[in-house]
C-alpha cells in the first residue's frame, strides 16, 4: 500500500502529531459512507471501551484487555469488584476488606488483592484471593503498606514499593506462594505511587514518587534482586502499567491537579513514546500486554468510569 501524506490539511487535525509516535506515514481518503475525509495509518492507538459501573480511582486491576478485573478504589463502597469481557463491565463479588491504594495481580477469575488503605488512617497487610465469584482471605503481608505495585499471578505474586506508617516510602519486596508472603530483594530506589508489570521472577517497576520528587526510574527483578533499567521519558507518579519486564507499557499518571495522557513502551532497555490516552488521568489501573492493554478508572481530577483499549495495527481517524 502506497504511503501518501497530504500537505493541504486544515482545521484542528494535526497529521504530524498523529503519526509522530507510529514510525509510519499514512494516507488520506474520502469515506463515501460518512461523507467525511479520513486518515489511515499503521501504528498504536487507544480506543474507547465500555464504561465501568462505578467511577473510582486509586483502584487495582488484573487480567487482560478482554478479560479484566477491577477492585477496590476510592468510590462510595471501596469494596466493589467488576469484570470486563472486552465490551462491557459486570458486577462481581465484593472485597471482604473495603480499601484503596491497594495492588493486584493475576487474572479475572484468579486474582490477588493486597495491601492498601482504610480511611481515616489505617494501612493494611491483608491479602484476598478471587475465584471469579467471591473473595477469600489469604496470608497477611509482612510489611503494612499502601500505594504499592504488584505483578505475577494469584499463587506467585510480587509486591514492591509503597508507603508504610513505620518506615515511610519503602523499597521492600515480598513474594507470595498462594499461602504466605516471604521477603525478597529490596528495590534500588524506595518509592510509592509506582507501576509494575511482569511476573514474580521477572518483574518491572517504573515511575512513582521517591523523596524528594517524582521518579522516572525503571528497575527489573529476576526473582532475587533488582537492577536498573532505562528511565521513563516522562517521569511521573500515579501511573498504570501492563505487559512484561521486557515488553511493558506505561500510561497515564501525574499529580493532582495535573494529569498525563502519555504512553510509553519498554523493550527491556529503553522507553519510547506510544499513542496518547484519549482521556488524560492519574491514579488509574491497567491490565493486558504492551500491544493489547486496558486502561480503566482514574481521576481527571474527578473519578471517572472510562475504559480504553490499546492496540497496534491499522488505525483510522477523522480530521
Amino acid at each position: 500500500m502506497a504511503q501518501l501524506q497530504s500537505t493541504s490539511i486544515t482545521g484542528s487535525f494535526n497529521l504530524a502529531a498523529t503519526t509522530a509516535n507510529t514510525g509510519s506515514c499514512g494516507y488520506m481518503w474520502f469515506n463515501t459512507s460518512t461523507n467525511k475525509l479520513q486518515y489511515s495509518y499503521y501504528g498504536a492507538a487507544w480506543a474507547a471501551g465500555g464504561a465501568m459501573i462505578t467511577a473510582r480511582y486509586n483502584l487495582a486491576g488484573a487480567g487482560t484487555n478482554t478479560a479484566a478485573l477491577v477492585f477496590g478504589g476510592r468510590s462510595p463502597t471501596r469494596s466493589c469488584t467488576e469484570t470486563y469481557n472486552g465490551t462491557s463491565w459486570s458486577a462481581g463479588g465484593a472485597l471482604s476488606t473495603a480499601r484503596y491504594f491497594l495492588a493486584g495481580a493475576g487474572t479475572n477469575t484468579a486474582a490477588l488483592a493486597f495491601g492498601g488503605f482504610i480511611p481515616p488512617a489505617t494501612r493494611v497487610t491483608c491479602t484476598e484471593a478471587y475465584n471469579g465469584t467471591s473473595w477469600s482471605a489469604g496470608g497477611a503481608m509482612i510489611t503494612v503498606r499502601q500505594l504499592l505495585a504488584g505483578a505475577g499471578t494469584n499463587t506467585a505474586a510480587l509486591a514492591f514499593g509503597g508507603q508504610s506508617p513505620t518506615i515511610g516510602t519503602t523499597a521492600c519486596t515480598e513474594t507470595y506462594n498462594g499461602t504466605s508472603w516471604s521477603a525478597g530483594g529490596a528495590m534500588i530506589t524506595a518509592r510509592m505511587q509506582l507501576a509494575g508489570a511482569g511476573t514474580n521472577t521477572a518483574a518491572l517497576a517504573f515511575g512513582g514518587y521517591c523523596n524528594p520528587g517524582t521518579a522516572g526510574n525503571t528497575e527489573s527483578y529476576n526473582g532475587t534482586s533488582w537492577t536498573a533499567g532505562g528511565a521513563l521519558s516522562t517521569a511521573r507518579r500515579s501511573l498504570a502499567g501492563a505487559g512484561t519486564n521486557t515488553a511493558a507499557l506505561a500510561f497515564g499518571g501525574g499529580y493532582a491537579p495535573q494529569v498525563c495522557a502519555c504512553t510509553e513502551t519498554y523493550n527491556g532497555t529503553s522507553w519510547t513514546a506510544g499513542g496518547a490516552l484519549s482521556t488524560a488521568r492519574n491514579n488509574l489501573a491497567g491490565a493486558g500486554t504492551n500491544t493489547a492493554a486496558l486502561a480503566f478508572g482514574g481521576a481527571t481530577p474527578t473519578a471517572v468510569t472510562c475504559t480504553e483499549t490499546y492496540s497496534i495495527g491499522f488505525q483510522t481517524c477523522t480530521p
